[in-house]
């Protein structure tokens, strides 16, 4: 409903024209977002493979833009059709993107897979 609610209130054509200038901005977004996850990580007993892992499992987030996504234009404010457009932009690519990096990439990348999710996978 949510995702609805918000997808509604897009407008297509100014979504179109400003594509690849919110495109940029959620790259640079996800990119400080890597960096972050890498410093996090730092003094973890994790290797390389597993914090790679634990950037992709970062990606999705479209549940978080789309919960706020709408508030700037709701108050109208002059940019909150940029702001609902980039966040509309980033569920329309983050999601996924980042679940094919978690599903293509756990088995490769993770020693150890705990047996709840093993399970799961085997069974879907």
């Amino acid at each position: 409903m949510l995702f609805v609610l918000v997808g509604a209130n897009v407008d297509i054509s100014y979504a179109l024209n400003n594509f690849w200038m919110a495109l940029f901005v959620l790259l640079i977004g996800l990119s400080f977002r890597t960096i972050g996850v890498f410093l996090c990580l730092i003094k973890t007993n994790t290797n390389f493979k597993e914090r790679l892992f634990v950037v992709f499992s970062y990606l999705p987030k479209a549940t978080v833009q789309a919960s706020i996504g709408g508030i700037a234009l709701a108050n109208g404010l002059a940019c909150g059709s940029i702001i609902l457009t980039v966040c509309v932009i980033s569920i329309l690519i983050s999601a996924p993107v980042g679940a094919l990096l978690i599903d293509s990439t756990y088995k490769k990348l993770l020693k150890q897979i705990p047996r709840d999710i093993k399970n799961n996978y085997e069974t879907s």
